[in-house]
């Protein structure tokens, strides 16, 4: 039987769909998350031994106009597959976010933290995650940040063109995080399906790349490993206004998911030099 997973052209799903055969990819044109028991539907006719879910509405800022179309997605579509999955009696891994958290301090979130999302994406995310605990199957909620790949729009391929472009580039420093390599999650979400298989404990955990930086520091690496001549000029999240709030303090702390799963933490530096070897082709 394979591991189904809903996502097919997001980062993490492709990068699934690279590190196994065992792995089918359903689009929205085959299981649609804004359509009440699409997903329910899908893997009733998928049977498989495993669901992973990689999808989700990632628009944060866009989240604020419309956050009822994005807790469908985010919120009751994870819900609905977590009941299926646990109805079947088989594992269920859904991706979450460090926005279910406030960004208040500066010590690493645990998973045990008080919740306190800032905006409307937050909100959906935390909803999905609450509706996963409460379908009582077995599951594994990995909450990471900061995800980039060598696919699609995100912060590497946007620096790198950015940085091709121009000369001095402003980013926000006050924002610390861990960047967290696709491929690493696809790593892990696969290795929480084999733990949950072999009885490993069902909960909530954090996934994120180390060390912790800033996006200021993160693009002054980006620039650095591919050569380019860009200079960063640090710059507050007050100079750089949207929508959605941003949380300032997005490091996790991922002891818990090595000691539950054994499933240790990347180092996004490793991450980065193999993204930029994958866009050289």
């Amino acid at each position: 039987m394979t591991i189904l997973v809903f996502g097919r052209t997001g980062q993490v799903a492709r990068e699934l769909a690279r590190a196994s055969d065992d792995v089918t990819c359903l689009g929205r044109d085959e299981a649609d998350l804004s359509v009440p028991g699409a997903c329910a539907a899908a893997i009733e006719r998928a049977a498989p031994r495993a669901v992973i879910n990689a999808a989700a509405w990632t628009d944060v800022d866009g989240a604020e106009t419309a956050e009822a179309e994005a807790t469908r997605i985010n919120g009751d579509a994870p819900g609905e597959m977590a009941r299926a999955c646990a109805a079947a009696g088989i594992p269920f891994v859904h991706i979450s976010t460090d926005y279910v958290f406030d960004g208040s301090g500066e010590t690493a979130w645990t998973p045990g933290d008080a919740t306190g999302p800032l905006g409307a994406y937050g909100r959906s995310k935390l909803a999905g995650e609450d509706a996963v605990r409460r379908a009582g199957g077995r599951f594994a909620i990995l909450r990471t940040s900061w995800v980039v790949s060598a696919h699609g729009r995100n912060f590497v391929t946007t620096m790198l063109r950015l940085g091709a472009e121009r000369d001095e580039l402003a980013i926000v420093a006050d924002q610390i995080g861990g960047p967290t390599p696709a491929r690493d999650i696809a790593a892990a979400c696969l290795s929480l399906v084999r733990s949950l298989d072999d009885g490993g404990p069902s909960g909530s955990y954090h996934f994120a790349g180390g060390p912790d930086t800033s996006w200021a520091g993160f693009a002054e690496a980006i620039f650095a490993e591919a050569g380019l001549d860009c200079v960063v000029r640090p710059i507050p999240s007050s100079d750089y206004p949207t929508p959605a709030s941003r949380p300032l303090n997005s490091r996790l702390d991922c002891t818990s998911l090595r000691a539950d799963h054994g499933i240790g933490r990347p180092d996004w530096r490793q991450g980065l030099a193999a993204i930029l070897r994958d866009l050289r082709g």
